[in-house]
């Protein structure tokens, strides 16, 4: 089994769940008592959050390009960043390492394809719903994501910087993001990115009649997939 480095903490909340996935996925495939074989760097995300808000892009790159490289020499055969945002900085984690990066765009990109939906609703942190390096790449496989309005964008992202990465999970906050899918349905909508970690905390495919795709399940199965192919090549 290749060895997964996760660089988590952003937040914390959301790694967890990989975590958790991780391992489960690896019994559900493999039985017994086998678990994933991962390396966890978890980062403090009070002071990336700040470089967020901020626009110190150049100083968070820093930090995650550091934490691959620290993945990397502890054994790492591949690097998973656990969140969406910090995809904005995707490349300096492959400039700073040689082992794959497995990058959830992507992961996300071949998902939908694989279905009926081309006109997904992104929901996200304002960063990846308006800036060009999530909806962009998503653009490159024939994704052409739709985001929620100003006012609807505002609240998606209060909600997961001040609830869900704090743990809360709030029925009002809920009932939001259900009403913003509605509204995106009834203007073209064809499906449901949860393009945070986060969101899968909050809603899920129970909750919703479009086709939803959590980047988090995604992420995870991808990751299974390239760690766990050379054993079952050997097998």
């Amino acid at each position: 089994m290749t060895t997964i480095g996760l660089i988590g903490g952003m937040s914390w909340e959301s790694t967890a769940v990989y975590y958790r996935l991780l391992n489960e996925g690896v019994r559900a495939r493999q039985g017994g008592l086998r678990s994933a074989d991962v390396i966890l760097h978890s980062l403090d995300f009070s002071p990336l959050a700040d470089m967020q808000a901020k626009g110190d892009w150049e100083a968070a790159g820093d930090v995650l390009a550091d934490s691959a490289r620290r993945l990397e020499r502890a054994g790492a055969g591949c690097i998973v960043l656990c969140t969406n945002t910090m995809h904005k900085l995707a490349d300096r984690i492959t400039s700073a390492t040689k082992v794959p990066f497995l990058h959830l765009a992507d992961v996300t990109a071949k998902a939908i394809k694989r279905s009926a939906s081309r006109r997904p609703l992104l929901l996200a942190t304002r960063f990846t719903m308006e800036q060009r390096f999530y909806l962009g790449r998503l653009a490159a496989f024939g994704i052409e994501a739709m985001v929620p309005d100003e006012g609807e964008r505002q609240d998606v992202h209060r909600i997961i910087y001040e609830e869900l990465c704090r743990g809360r999970i709030e029925p009002a906050s809920k009932a939001r993001y259900l009403s913003i899918i509605a509204e995106a349905a009834a203007r073209g909508a064809d499906g449901v990115i949860l393009g945070c970690t986060e969101i899968g905390l909050l809603i899920s495919q129970a909750d919703v009649a479009l086709p939803v795709f959590d980047t988090t399940t995604l992420h995870v199965e991808a990751a299974l997939d390239f760690a766990l192919a050379a054993e079952s090549q050997a097998a």
